[in-house]
């Protein structure tokens, strides 16, 4: 199967085609072909050929997409996909030249002197080649609306707000809709929903497949366009402003044709509210600007409650819950006599809006006894469902079993086998205290007769030089 592109220039009064080609198979079913910006979809047509080639026959099916163009000028075709009995092909656009009518020639008469030649004449363009004029489609009303909405009106510092982009329309609007260039248009809804003083992430994965709601006992299919969860950094309320998408609508002909395509394209803008959502400071607390916000509960996890004394073991404290899992830092540890930790190792599962986040410790006990964890470890949390500060403590208790180490015996100079006999064989007179002033002023008497003897027996030889 292979698709067949169209030519790279037609006159204003051609057909410009798409086509695929189905060799050796049946045709079982495949997707609409693409509606092209600036041609107008006029019907398919479908050509079967069977060819024979020693003495084996072969089948071609191909199912050509006929497009007029709305006008003259170089038209951009932009990549698109089709799937044909379950296989994907692809073609990667180009561009198109739409040139002007061709000139005609003064259409002949029949002349006595060849009356078997037929007559010929010169019609209108539009009624020849069907191009559409727009009084014979009407507008239909259709029911769709473009909406930014927040899941709440009014959020502490902290916590989250779920905030989404989504495009409304009844099933009976879906033959008179279609999304034009969504792929320019998303980047450019996605930077005015930014908010420079919040925390944002994904709130979920986003589907083509639109869900269904009601509204006001209304049937709408709802597509996601962009769902985000913002925590506020500060108290500057968020603010998101109108935005607004352009979307394909097609007119109807009013008196619809057996073979005709009875739509035109064109264009309508959906413009939504602006919305707004207040944050508030948490209460007065000496943590206030580290606690985290969030429905949290505390979890834990142990690898046994039964050790001996200067066993190490693992222990895992966090939360879980409800709220930004970035903003919950690990714990730390509050000094116990007689048990050293070591950690933390972090472990996340994250969910769009909260999740899981635990903080795994190695702690190794000195003394015997139960293990108060709950002294060594706690969390404080911000719970905006009660508007209330709340600590976050371990449960479990851990029993540490035998006896302590015995001290370690103090290491005496004399137990040791070098210096032991080299300090029994030592002098224990006591010294002054300025004993060593006292070698130091003795040597310098002792250096002071020598440099004069020296002296001396330098001047006694020079003399005797002298005589000689």
């Amino acid at each position: 199967m292979e698709l067949v592109p169209g030519p790279a220039s037609i006159a204003i009064t051609e057909y410009y085609t798409l086509a695929f080609r189905l060799r050796g198979a049946p045709l079982g079913s495949y997707t609409p072909f693409p509606e092209l910006e600036g041609f107008k979809k006029s019907g398919k047509t479908s050509t079967t050929t069977t060819r024979i080639v020693q003495g084996r026959s072969s089948t071609e099916l191909t199912i050509t997409q006929r497009y007029i163009a709305y006008g003259e000028g170089e038209q951009s075709i932009k990549p698109f996909q089709m799937t044909v009995n379950g296989v994907t092909v692809r073609s990667s656009g180009g561009t198109v030249k739409v040139g002007p009518a061709p000139m005609s020639s003064p259409a002949p008469t029949t002349s006595p002197a060849n009356p078997q030649e037929p007559l010929q004449a010169v019609g209108d363009l539009d009624q020849l080649f069907g191009k559409p004029k727009p009084a014979l489609y009407q507008d239909v009303p259709d029911h769709a609306y473009l909406a930014v909405e927040a899941d709440r009106k009014a959020v502490y510092v902290g916590e989250g707000v779920q905030v989404g982009l989504y495009f409304y329309l009844q099933p009976s609007d879906q033959a008179l809709l279609a999304f034009y260039d969504f792929s320019e248009q998303l980047p450019r809804l996605l930077r005015q929903l930014n908010q420079s003083t919040a925390w944002e992430v994904p709130a979920a994965e986003l589907s083509a497949t639109p869900d269904s709601v009601r509204r006001s006992g209304q049937l709408y299919l709802r597509y996601r366009l962009a769902e985000k969860i913002y925590y506020p950094l500060t108290t500057q309320p968020l603010r998101f402003p109108p935005l607004a998408l352009t979307m394909t609508k097609f007119k109807m002909l009013k008196k619809p044709e057996p073979g005709v395509d009875g739509r035109l394209a064109a264009y309508k803008t959906y413009t939504s509210a602006g919305v707004g959502v207040a944050v508030k400071p948490l209460p007065p607390h000496p943590l206030r600007e580290q606690v985290p916000v969030g429905s949290f509960q505390a979890q834990e996890a142990i690898s046994r409650t039964s050790f001996r004394v200067g066993q190490s073991f693992t222990y895992s404290f966090g939360v879980e819950g409800r709220g930004n899992l970035a903003a919950v830092m690990a714990p730390l540890p509050t000094p116990y006599p007689g048990l050293d930790v070591y950690g933390p190792e972090v472990k996340e599962s994250a969910v769009p809006g909260g999740g899981r986040r635990m903080f795994r410790y190695r702690l190794v006990a000195r003394r015997p006894g139960v293990l108060p964890l709950d002294s060594v470890f706690q969390l404080i949390v911000f719970n905006p469902s009660t508007a209330r500060y709340d600590t976050l403590r371990p449960g479990v208790q851990p029993r540490v079993q035998g006896a302590p180490p015995a001290p370690l015996k103090p290491l005496r100079p004399e137990d040791d086998p070098f210096y032991g006999p080299a300090l029994a064989a030592a002098d224990a007179t006591l010294q002054p205290f300025d004993v060593y002033g006292q070698v130091r002023h003795y040597a310098s008497w002792v250096l002071g007769a020598l440099f004069l003897l020296a002296l001396g027996g330098w001047a006694t030889s020079k003399s005797k030089h002298t005589e000689q």
